[in-house]
């Protein structure tokens, strides 16, 4: 079955925002996992990681779409040369390093911004991943920050992830 789409409103905090999201992912995940997952290993054995670009494309813009009916601007401008999963995650805002081969951790943000574009906070997307198969071993998850700037977003994942990790 699947899980309800989150809503969202104008007025809504960072926090707000994390806690709807992390309903509709907890709800959605796995059952999204286990309908894609022989699709997923396939293209696993022949794209590697891109394959979860692919699971993703399919869990996020329901949270991205959500955002955006109502009047939050959840992206930068793009560059020529980004590469974009789940609809709206850049992989030049994210950073990876966290556990092993077998359980790594990306970490994406967003700076959410509101109708006028002022920011309301930045929301963090912790997607776990294995690089020697296909395998999401736990729920991906959302955090939130109120910082808006690149070194405070940074210094935030690092406090949620620990120390480490490398910005890509």
């Amino acid at each position: 079955m699947k899980n309800e789409y989150p809503t969202f409103r104008q007025g809504t905090t960072i926090e707000e925002i994390c806690e709807a999201g992390n309903q509709y992912i907890a709800g959605e995940w796995k059952r999204l996992y286990e309908e894609m997952h022989e699709e997923l290993m396939e293209a696993f054995r022949t794209i590697e990681d891109a394959a979860y670009g692919m699971y993703l494309d399919r869990l996020m813009p329901a949270v991205f779409d959500g955002l955006i009916e109502a009047g939050f601007h959840v992206m930068e401008p793009l560059r020529e040369d980004d590469f974009v999963i789940g609809q709206c995650l850049v992989f030049r805002s994210s950073m990876e390093k966290w556990g092993d081969e077998d359980n790594r951790s990306r970490v994406f943000w967003n700076v959410i911004r509101d109708g006028q574009g002022e920011p309301v906070g930045t929301l963090l997307t912790d997607i776990p991943h294995s690089h020697l198969k296909f395998e999401i071993p736990t729920s991906p998850k959302l955090y939130a920050l109120r910082e808006y700037g690149r070194e405070q977003i940074s210094a935030g994942i690092r406090r949620v992830k620990g120390e480490g990790g490398r910005e890509d």
